[in-house]
């Protein structure tokens, strides 16, 4: 009996660490990215995600703008309704491409020390780095 109560309060303990997501620390920042796994940036384009009020979202994915809604709810985020313009650019392609569908597939995200990772589950999709 001993046991299970302490195999419960660490589990308490455990669920109590785990990072809150506040709408707070999204709304009306902007992030350049600085990593998206398995791909080399483009150095001729940069890719931005920009968080408004009531967590709309914009930004540069390399080439074209593009635009949406990042919503929370039950401790995670997602991103919903992306829109872009279609310009094609030749040399940065399949990075846009790799950068818009990782955005649709978040549905986590950490802030630490000016970085914002997205992540689906535990994988991280794209780092940011604050910019402002």
């Amino acid at each position: 009996m001993k046991n299970l109560i302490y195999c419960g309060i660490l589990i308490l303990l455990f669920s109590s660490c785990k990072e809150k997501l506040d709408p707070a620390n999204f709304t009306n920042t902007k992030w350049e990215l600085t990593s998206l796994p398995g791909l080399t940036l483009p150095s001729t384009a940069k890719a931005t995600l920009n968080f408004a009020d009531s967590l709309k979202i914009s930004g540069k994915s390399f080439c074209n703008n593009y635009g949406g809604q990042a919503e929370i709810a039950d401790q995670k985020i997602t991103v919903k309704n992306v829109f872009s313009t279609k310009m094609f650019c030749q040399e940065t392609d399949a990075a846009e491409r790799a950068y818009l569908h990782a955005l649709n597939q978040v549905n986590g995200a950490r802030i630490a020390d000016n970085k914002l990772q997205l992540l689906n589950g535990d994988k991280t999709l794209m780092v940011f780095t604050k910019t402002n």
